[in-house]
């Protein structure tokens, strides 16, 4: 069939498994040429189908040399139906690891319940025997307790006051005023127990059960912080006490890696344009106008360039982690850079729809979010026909 991105609102209904593949190819390549890592080579990725958590399984394969498992919940193809861009991906990484002589098998499923958690144990056990570092990088807007029961759900408001900033609509381009009211009633312990650090502190919990884990095993988890723009809606929202429970939890982790020399950290990772952050109000003019200075200065960074830092520069100097006075990793440090959060408050500022494709960068904006779903991907012929079904080779 020939695919095209068919849009419903801030999503993308439909996925193109060659753009996928290219984009799995240009990642691969980019490491391959920063040359090898030591670091992890046994890896459990939780959350290894997109973003931050695809660029943590590939650095780990081709920086590393590493085994890994990676964990997902994605939606696989049928006859005249594509998947979720995040089962192409994992099917491409996987021939491409395979290709190298890397092991590599993949969990499709529900990461917050017991099955899948006893499924990857079951797995380890069988092929790895321990895994020496464990990336927690899940994104759901839901998550159904595994021991209660209780559906949650999170929400991204503000806490006490409505919050009113401006927004863009990156598909038209149009600038515009928007509220949103606080949150109220169950939001705040609804959104901590979605995104918050309970299920990472259960996993491995689960895997030091089974003595899974490697003596000074690592694991990281993946934050954001952010600049004073988006603040009320983000850092100091239901988010944020999600994301301040989140750095709470790495804490009482490696408290109790303690007798295995493990650690447990938050990297606090750069604003890039994800499924989840489109759909954010504030963020899409945030990221446009963060984007065209970063450019402009040469430091801009995607997922692949960020993981490839916080492996080659942080976790794996043979120095202990640099981190900041709250326990974090920040790679956000250049998005955070004091000149670069200047120009952004000014643009911020000028910012209205006549002049925004001039002072941001809303197509680059555009191109990476139609890169996610493996369209406008360079050296990908969108007219012809493809197949649709795509099997992931450990999972069919």
């Amino acid at each position: 069939m020939i695919i095209e991105p068919r849009m419903r609102g801030f999503i993308c209904t439909t996925s193109h498994p060659e753009g996928c593949a290219q984009n799995v190819k240009n990642q691969i390549e980019y490491i391959k040429s920063k040359g090898a890592i030591n670091g992890a080579k046994k890896v459990l990725v939780i959350g290894a189908s997109t973003g931050f958590g695809l660029a943590s399984r590939i650095t780990s394969a081709f920086g590393c040399d590493a085994a890994t498992i990676g964990v997902f919940f994605e939606k696989a193809p049928s006859e005249g139906k594509t998947a979720s861009p995040g089962w192409y991906n994992s099917a491409a990484f996987e021939t491409q690891a395979h290709t190298a002589g890397l092991y590599a098998k993949s969990i499709n499923g529900d990461a917050f319940s017991n099955e899948i958690k006893k499924q990857t144990i079951d797995l380890i056990k069988a092929d790895l025997g321990q895994v020496d570092l464990i990336i927690y990088s899940l994104a759901s807007p839901v998550r159904m307790h595994p021991t209660t029961g209780v559906l949650h759900r999170s929400v991204l408001k503000p806490i006490g006051s409505t919050f009113t900033n401006k927004t863009v609509d990156f598909h038209s381009g149009k600038v515009s005023d928007i509220s949103i009211e606080p949150c109220s009633g169950d939001d705040i312990e609804n959104t901590v127990a979605v995104m918050g650090g309970e299920d990472w502190s259960m996993w491995i919990d689960a895997l030091k059960a089974e003595n899974l884990l490697a003596p000074g095993a690592t694991t990281v988890a993946y934050s954001y912080i952010g600049p004073l723009l988006t603040e009320a809606v983000y850092r100091k929202g239901t988010i944020g006490r999600a994301k301040d429970h989140l750095e709470a939890t790495a804490f009482a982790i490696t408290d109790r890696l303690a007798s295995i020399d493990g650690k447990a950290y938050v990297s606090v990772n750069k604003a890039l344009v994800t499924q989840a952050s489109s759909a954010i109000p504030v963020i899409p003019l945030y990221i446009s106008l963060l984007y065209k200075i970063m450019k402009e200065e040469g430091i801009h960074e995607g997922c692949i360039e960020q993981i490839q830092r916080l492996y080659q520069e942080r976790l794996y100097t043979g120095n202990e982690v640099p981190v900041d006075d709250s326990g974090r990793i920040r790679i956000d440090d250049l998005e955070m850079r004091s000149d670069v959060q200047e120009k952004v408050a000014k643009l911020w500022i000028q910012a209205v729809t006549e002049n925004l494709a001039e002072i941001g960068d809303l197509e680059g904006y555009r191109k990476d979010f139609y890169n996610l779903f493996g369209f406008d991907v360079a050296g990908v012929d969108y007219k012809a026909e493809t197949n649709e079904v795509v099997n992931i080779e450990s999972i069919t």
